[in-house]
């Protein structure tokens, strides 16, 4: 049995969880609202206070889907309450970041700047402080989303491993090689 699926999910105060016949769980929080399809297989029992995912069988396919689906609504159930935040760090020279609104500026030492389009679910902000490295903020409830976008982003110029010039995750750690040996 899943280690994680067989664990259920704690609902809290002000959360709701429903689960439809569609076979669609909706999960509504002081912070918005989320939904997510479940395969047709996998069941959910809504009991007070409490969300369990149940597999019909052992096969291989149900078991890999177990885990999924409870991890899945425990993410949902966060979002609502609680909500995700990543922060995206421009190492290098020249390299800037504004917004207006949900467009996004970037300069990432091409000839053009990437002018790219937030969707509205996600909240960003970006931030430049004397001495430090240009930031990206971001805030969702959709883990789902957040993780894509930021993935997105970073896939623009993707951290080198030389001197550490690019995209990255704040407190990413990267791994750095050492450059050319001396000459004579």
């Amino acid at each position: 049995m899943s280690r994680i699926g067989k664990k259920p999910v704690e609902i809290p105060s002000g959360v709701t969880v429903v689960f439809g016949k569609d076979h669609v769980v909706t999960v509504k929080g002081p912070m918005g609202e989320l939904k997510q399809t479940i395969d047709r297989d996998i069941n959910l029992e809504v009991k007070e206070g409490v969300v369990e995912v149940i597999r019909p069988t052992d096969q291989i396919r149900h078991r890999a889907m177990h885990g999924l689906y409870r991890s899945l609504i425990s993410n949902m159930v966060k979002g609502v309450t609680e909500g995700y935040k990543k922060q995206l760090e421009l190492v290098g020279v020249g390299y800037k970041a504004s917004n207006q609104g949900n467009l996004l500026d970037l300069a990432l030492g091409y000839s053009h700047n990437i002018i790219f389009e937030i969707p509205k679910e996600l909240k960003v902000s970006t931030s430049q402080d004397k001495g430090q490295n240009p930031m990206i903020h971001f805030e969702s409830i959709d883990k789902q989303l957040i993780g894509q976008v930021c993935a997105k982003i970073r896939s623009l110029r993707k951290p080198e491993p030389y001197k550490g010039k690019g995209v990255k995750f704040a407190g990413e750690v990267l791994r750095r090689k050492a450059g050319k040996a001396a000459g004579k």
